[in-house]
């Protein structure tokens, strides 16, 4: 038996009434966390969820989506996290791509939620989480996760899960095709917050760490939640990330692990009021989901007087790769080095191994990599070969065994930390009647890392405004996905066969 909610009940049994999770004025000891997710487990199982079964969470960083997680693990069930931005489509299709039979959601996103809900094909179960007091108006058939939860038991008898058993379904995508969800195990995900906990960061019992990347991603699952967790530690959350808060709730909570994308480093870094807070506290800092630009990292960790680690990974290795790690001397720039029982390294286009100093695309074999992608048999076998991984960025390695990422052979965007996939949005694009050609590139930004481009051509006697494309994109992405400049050509630059050359319009 292996079953990643062991993290939340060991602890528990070791430390009842220590205080786990802090959302605010809210404080919430090992003891309740866990019998509050016995109880939604239990109600669960009252609407007919089962071992197997697929769940949606769509919920942000409160104990609401710590609870309801671990739930759905201990019936032996596969937790599905959903972005709490997506848009109605983007709900029905990670519904019903991933069948799952149930839907968790909090009542700030449930108008988008309802809607991609009702149109999901096999999804039987709303469940709404709800502040307490709310008197908001549920569609019909909806359950409140209170109702779920009334006249339960706080105690349950975890289902015996094997480590190959899938525990989590993360939704990623290629520059083609629509998003597919990587198969991560019970042994995927629990060893690589172990490794993490034990071995990257050497988290202790008295760790306090800030849980503001979003816990439905995979940086902030592994790194923050289940790391913290198996370690005894306590999380306190932040559903949204606001420089001012954040130095707020750094400051109130005694914060000693920070967890965040460049992003956030560049802002706190940079918020006229910083220097007003006392950030003493902090004594480990892990940045990932894009490279930490150098001068940023430099600064950071002087004012701080801390030593910013940077890693690496993907929601397919579960997701931590590489990290520089506690026991050699960080390299800016740098990607560090495997994690213990990774290997990894760079390869031509015929999977020979490079030379250190030379560009190859990085591939990955270890206890990390996912089961394969959720029925998708061909786009496993193309990403998975002879056991490594092919993640698509391209790399070299040093000859201290360092890694340093110089670009992506596929054209994803990393956005203040979020993967955003060109296709998607340009198919989006391709809908606008007015639109003859579309292309979707990243271009620099100091502050996200990257920004979202389109460029266009029209369709003969067609006219469209920039503002007009851009609330187009907006009604139908994510917040984050959408383009924020518009750029109009006459015609966009082609190869001899027609394909698009992104490489001149960047």
């Amino acid at each position: 038996m292996l079953n990643l909610a062991m993290f939340l009940e060991t602890s528990t049994r070791r430390t009842p009434g220590k205080v786990a999770l802090i959302l605010d004025d809210m404080k919430l000891r090992y003891a309740e966390v866990n019998g509050a997710a016995n109880k939604v487990a239990n109600g669960l199982v009252g609407l007919g969820v089962k071992r197997g079964d697929k769940v949606a969470l769509m919920l942000p960083n409160t104990p609401h989506f710590v609870i309801c997680y671990y739930a759905i693990l201990k019936l032996g069930a596969t937790v599905v996290p959903m972005n709490v931005l997506f848009k109605r489509h983007e709900v029905e299709y990670h519904l019903d791509d991933s069948d799952s039979v149930a839907l968790i959601v909090w009542e700030g996103f449930l108008g988008e939620a309802a809607e991609g809900f009702a149109q999901a094909k096999n999804c039987r179960n709303l469940i709404v989480a709800q502040a307490p007091g709310s008197t908001a108006q549920l569609p019909e058939g909806a359950l409140p996760l209170n109702a779920l939860m009334a006249d339960t038991s706080p105690v349950f008898d975890t289902v015996p899960t094997m480590p190959d058993d899938t525990a989590v379904i993360l939704y990623t995508s290629g520059t083609t095709g629509r998003p597919k969800g990587a198969e991560l195990s019970h042994f995927n995900m629990f060893f690589n917050a172990y490794i993490g906990a034990e071995k990257v960061l050497r988290t202790s019992s008295d760790e306090i760490g800030l849980a503001v990347l979003p816990l439905f991603h995979s940086f902030g699952q592994t790194c923050v939640m289940n790391a913290l967790l198996f370690a005894g530690g306590t999380i306190t959350l932040l559903p949204r990330f606001e420089p001012q808060k954040a130095l707020e709730v750094l400051q109130r909570d005694k914060v000693s692990y920070f967890a965040g994308v460049p992003t956030m480093y560049f802002y706190l870094l940079n918020f006229p009021g910083a220097n007003n807070y006392d950030l003493s506290s902090l004594r480990r800092c892990v940045s990932g989901g894009s490279a930490m630009p150098v001068e940023v990292m430099h600064a950071f960790n002087k004012k701080y007087n801390v030593t910013i680690l940077e890693g690496y990974g993907l929601s397919e290795t579960s997701p931590v790769a590489s990290f520089n790690q506690l026991d050699y001397e960080p390299k800016p720039g740098s990607i560090g080095t495997p994690i213990w029982g990774v290997e990894m390294r760079c390869v031509d286009s015929e999977s020979r191994e490079v030379p250190n100093g030379e560009l190859g695309e990085i591939a990955i074999r270890g206890h990390n990599v996912m089961k394969g992608y959720y029925k998708r048999a061909d786009a496993t076998a193309e990403s998975i070969r002879n056991g490594w991984f092919y993640t698509g960025d391209v790399a070299y390695k040093d000859d201290d065994g360092f890694f340093f990422i110089k670009d992506r052979v596929k054209d994803m965007i990393i956005r203040g930390g979020f993967n955003v996939y060109p296709r998607e949005i340009e198919e989006v694009l391709y809908g606008h009647p007015a639109v003859a050609e579309a292309a979707v590139i990243g271009i620099p930004d100091t502050a996200l890392g990257e920004e979202i481009k389109a460029v266009i051509s029209l369709k003969p006697g067609q006219s469209a405004a920039e503002q007009e494309i851009i609330n187009y994109c907006k009604e139908r992405l994510a917040a984050y996905k959408y383009p924020r400049s518009v750029e109009v050509l006459d015609t966009l630059p082609k190869t001899a066969t027609g394909k698009i050359l992104k490489r001149e319009l960047k």
